[in-house]
């Protein structure tokens, strides 16, 4: 692995476990073994290092995504993304930049955020919208406010599991919103309650 590829590869990995204002030069130095002239050569500002972690994090987290838009049954690609393992108590590597005061303040570091989680939106849209017309789900219901509320589920259930160091939180809020949507099918609360019985 070349030495740029070194720094990005260490930045991605501390900023998802520290957040971008606790990472220093120093620390990606220490970690990766990259001198200070060669970190400085490819990388003049810790905030050019941040980007090109942030936008590593968010093509790790995009393929993840993706399997929304894959063929095949909508509902069975909704429940695959949702229930796909994680490792709750580590958190999601985008969702996790929101929290840090200077990503946040920052419209660089914050724009390739937001994008992330607007192509992920629009993957939850489509996936929900297929799901309504094979008739999966109800009429009526609106994609974008339920593709927005399956984010929240996952992005919240990654930060009840961190507060309480419990992955169980983050599974019961997964487990919660697959209920919820079975509920959401045609026929939807008898079919749940007899599958439950």
């Amino acid at each position: 692995m070349d030495s740029r590829q070194l720094l990005v590869d260490t930045m991605s990995e501390l900023m998802w476990e520290r957040g971008y204002a606790d990472t220093s030069p120093r620390d990606v130095r220490e970690r990766s073994g990259v001198g200070q002239g060669s970190m400085y050569h490819h990388f003049p500002t810790k905030r050019d290092l941040a980007l090109a972690a942030l936008e590593r994090n968010i093509a790790d987290l995009l393929p993840a995504a993706s399997e929304l838009d894959a063929p095949g049954d909508p509902m069975a690609r909704i429940e695959a993304h949702l229930m796909r393992p994680r490792d709750a108590l580590k958190g999601c590597k985008v969702g996790r930049m929101t929290q840090d005061p200077q990503v946040r303040e920052d419209p660089v570091l914050l724009a390739p955020v937001a994008r992330a989680f607007a192509q992920a939106r629009l993957s939850w849209v489509r996936v929900l919208r297929e799901a309504i017309a094979a008739g999966e789900l109800r009429d009526g219901l609106d994609p974008e406010q339920l593709a927005n509320t399956l984010m929240a589920v996952l992005q919240g259930g990654y930060v009840l599991a961190i507060a309480q160091q419990d992955p169980g939180p983050f599974d019961d809020a997964r487990a919660g919103a697959l209920a919820l949507l079975r509920t959401a099918a045609p026929g939807g609360l008898a079919h749940e309650n007899n599958r439950r019985n």
